[in-house]
């Protein structure tokens, strides 16, 4: 049940007052908003993202976060109550919260629940992937009971504190050169720019950051050892606030698109940013792409991997695709 607390929260949406196109038509909603994405603007804008999102879902219930994790536990809570459908408002890491609150362990927590999102973090990689434009747009496309099936990746790996670890990522899973970006970026600077904060965090890594030599096996086919900058898991296209890290990702495919980089060094980025962003990097040498449903990683170094942008863990580490085990709002 959700905690009365939060319930009390609920009462500001519902007194809103809208024209509201075809309210019976929309989903039974619930949001939730992290007030700190994008440096604070999330909560400064909340009254004109309510009325837009009031727009689309007729009447619905909210609750804000205050704490790391919050949201995974409100957006079970709210699937457990009965809501058709949760709204992320805020980064991605808030979608990935709200996204592991749709599942327990690898099981749906309500097979036919549906993810809305409302993109409006510094870096809002996902938000790229689905082409989200603004926030006009983003809560538009909340009108409605259209949705499409998509992936999810999960990665079961050790977690900082050597204990087993699972995690469901919407977006991107990597390790090596992206695990230790991740662990460097600064907070404060990630909620003014996530783009510059992952730039000077990525050429922070570079200048010390050494290829390592990792045990890669994909799908049925037989382990090979690579020495490696980074690997990346795409489910979604772009990681790092904008770079392009696997173009051709697909969210329905039922596989994810690997991207391994070897020797990449911190003249290699200076030189060949541009790539990164337009995606043109895949035809770079020192590139390799691939496809696969499930990949297992280990290491006999200590090497780092992050979840949707998120410092998570390191390896060893197993990663497969749940196709189309989740419902999004189009």
């Amino acid at each position: 049940m959700i905690p009365r607390a939060i319930a009390i929260r609920f009462a500001r949406s519902r007194s809103i007052s809208v024209a509201v196109n075809d309210p019976n038509d929309a989903f039974r909603s619930f949001v939730i908003l992290n007030p700190a994405s994008a440096a604070g603007a999330a909560g400064r804008r909340w009254d004109r993202i309510a009325r837009l999102l009031q727009s689309s879902l007729g009447d619905f219930e909210h609750a804000a976060t205050q704490e790391p994790g919050e949201a995974t536990a409100l957006a079970r809570a709210a699937l457990r109550e009965g809501f058709e459908m949760v709204v992320a408002v805020g980064g991605d890491g808030t979608l990935n919260e709200v996204v592991n609150g749709f599942f327990d362990g690898c099981a749906p927590v309500a097979a036919q629940a549906v993810l809305g999102v409302v993109a409006v973090g510094t870096g809002r990689d996902f938000g790229r992937t689905i082409d989200q434009a603004d926030l006009k747009s983003a809560c538009a496309k909340l009108r409605g009971r259209r949705t499409r099936s998509i992936d999810v990746g999960v990665a079961r790996f050790t977690g900082h504190d050597g204990a087993p670890s699972t995690r469901i990522f919407i977006n991107v899973a990597s390790f090596g050169c992206g695990g230790l970006v991740a662990h460097l970026v600064s907070p404060r600077l990630k909620a003014v720019s996530g783009q510059l904060a992952f730039t000077l965090a990525t050429l922070r890594a570079l200048a010390s950051y050494r290829d390592q030599t990792v045990s890669l096996q994909f799908d049925d086919r037989p382990p090979r050892a690579q020495a490696i900058t980074n690997c990346a898991f795409g489910n979604g296209r772009f990681f790092g606030a904008g770079m392009q890290v696997a173009p051709a990702a697909q969210l329905d495919d039922g596989e994810l698109d690997v991207t391994i980089w070897s020797g990449f060094r911190l003249t290699d980025f200076i030189r060949k940013r541009r790539t990164l962003y337009d995606g043109s990097h895949v035809r770079e040498p020192g590139t390799e792409v691939l496809r696969t449903r499930r990949a297992i990683a280990t290491s006999e170094s200590t090497v780092l991997l992050e979840v949707d942008g998120e410092s998570a863990g390191r390896l060893p580490a197993q990663l497969d695709v749940l196709a189309g085990a989740l419902r999004l709002k189009v």
